[in-house]
């Protein structure tokens, strides 16, 4: 029982200069586990990146006071890490931490004394137990807390709601529910964090059957993580939104509800581009070790029309419009379960070159999952490849708070009346969605004209360094 320790707040670092809050994605350690510096203790998600994030001492991971899917302020504790105190010579019969333990055996109390000693924590509710006990029109003062300082954890309340607590009464049974069930928790805890954690981390839960929303599915701000049930009988899957996903429908939704959208298509002749790809690629590829893709042409194509038309870089800001200097363009790449928006910074000052190279560097970097807050930022307008699909035509919803995005479509061979001559063209079509209250018809086709002007103005000449 040497528990010498001292316990060190683990605080939501500010992983953005703008981010005020994160989402605990999953805890990597849970209490009791040994702790090394620079280990990863839980995966952090923000709307724009998921990150882990490492401890900053030695220890054993003490009291988790932030439950996965909870977002949390920046500034706020999400945990504890317990350190080894140096033996303090004068004091071998009461350390501090051990004080409340041992009291509370002598008193001859039940399982958890530091929880019903320590209640300055029970009025904090996260809102994830607050979402439940509407749901369920529970009375929180009636379920016992079983997290520091007595907070009521997500679990608390599935517990009770399990043990069929349902409703707002049963208020004096705050000593007695959780103690019926739960004997072998607190012992084990006891012996795992002497007179400190108390029954919070037992981590073997059982499922609890919730009911299926059917409204609203995807603007929950605290998600669960993601399970899957199977209903007996029937195929249905029932898929928890995870943190990622619930981001993702968020800013859709945002963008949508707060940007009135139109959208422009213009068809492009790229058959001068596929010969000019076809003449470079095997040459590039050898030399540099990267894919000479279209993207690196499109991109630089839009980026020569941004130049020409600098309104298209800009955001709306309720009383002025706000155009960007730089063009950092944001890429879509889509992963297995999420599309991600890494960005090419000062796109207008890099050759065909040096795009093809920051097109493959991030792609792979989101598809391996190693994208930093970094590469998420910045972005002024969004470029997207959804013919890589074999799609011909599509309506992006624009990546808030830009003005537009543009997506390339596949390209096909089909016949095309040129000099009133029937011909067989590489065609592409390229589709803009823009924001009303920035753009008008007007000026993107403009910007549309001056795309495909650039893009048919390739040649068998046309240098990519």
């Amino acid at each position: 029982m040497s528990s010498n320790k001292t316990w060190t707040d683990v605080v939501m670092p500010q992983l953005a200069e703008s981010l005020v809050s994160a989402t605990i994605g999953k805890w990597l350690k849970k209490p009791g586990d040994p702790v090394e510096q620079y280990e990863p203790i839980c995966e952090v998600i923000t709307d724009k990146v998921n990150a882990e994030l490492p401890s900053t001492l030695d220890g054993i991971m003490g009291d988790i006071l932030a439950q996965e899917g909870e977002t949390v302020d920046v500034g706020a504790v999400i945990c504890r890490i317990g350190v080894e105190a140096a033996a303090s010579a004068a004091a071998p019969a009461a350390p501090q931490p051990d004080s409340s333990g041992a009291a509370a055996s002598q008193a001859g109390g039940s399982s958890s004394p530091a929880l019903s000693a320590d209640a300055s924590l029970r009025s904090r509710y996260s809102p994830a137990v607050q979402t439940l006990a509407a749901e369920h029109g529970l009375n929180l003062s009636a379920i016992q807390g079983t997290g520091m300082g007595g907070r009521i954890t997500r679990k608390d309340v599935l517990k009770h709601i399990e043990s069929g607590g349902a409703g707002s009464s049963s208020a004096p049974s705050v000593q007695t529910a959780p103690v019926s069930q739960p004997p072998v928790q607190t012992q084990s805890q006891a012996q795992v964090l002497p007179g400190h954690v108390t029954s919070a981390p037992v981590i073997q839960q059982p499922q609890v059957n919730e009911p299926v929303r059917h409204s609203g599915i995807h603007l929950s701000d605290t998600p669960k993580l993601p399970t899957i049930e199977v209903e007996g009988g029937q195929a249905e899957h029932y898929i928890d939104i995870t943190p990622i996903r619930n981001t993702i429908a968020t800013k859709m939704r945002q963008s949508v509800s707060e940007i009135p959208h139109g959208w422009m298509m213009i068809e492009v002749d790229v058959t001068n581009l596929v010969q000019l790809r076809n003449k470079l690629k095997n040459e590039f590829k050898a030399k540099e070790g990267v894919n000479l893709t279209y993207l690196a042409f499109m991109i630089k194509a839009v980026v020569n029309a941004i130049k020409d038309y600098p309104i298209m870089n800009s955001v709306w800001a309720v009383d002025k419009i706000i155009v960007k200097r730089d063009i950092n363009i944001s890429l879509a790449v889509g992963t297995d379960d999420s599309v991600m928006t890494p960005v090419i910074k000062k796109a207008d000052q890099k050759n065909i070159a040096g795009l093809a190279r920051e097109v493959e560097e991030l792609a792979r970097k989101t598809r391996e999952g190693k994208l930093k807050l970094d590469d998420m930022q910045g972005g002024t307008f969004t470029v997207n490849n959804t013919g890589s699909f074999g799609s011909i035509l599509s309506q992006p919803i624009i990546n808030y708070p830009q003005a537009a995005i543009l997506t390339f479509e596949s390209i096909v061979k089909r016949p095309v009346v040129i000099n009133d001559m029937i011909g067989v063209r590489s065609m592409a079509n390229f589709c803009l969605s823009l924001d009303h209250r920035i753009l008008d018809g007007v000026i993107c086709g403009r910007f549309m004209q001056r795309v495909k002007d650039n893009i048919e103005a390739y040649s068998l000449d046309t240098q990519v360094y």
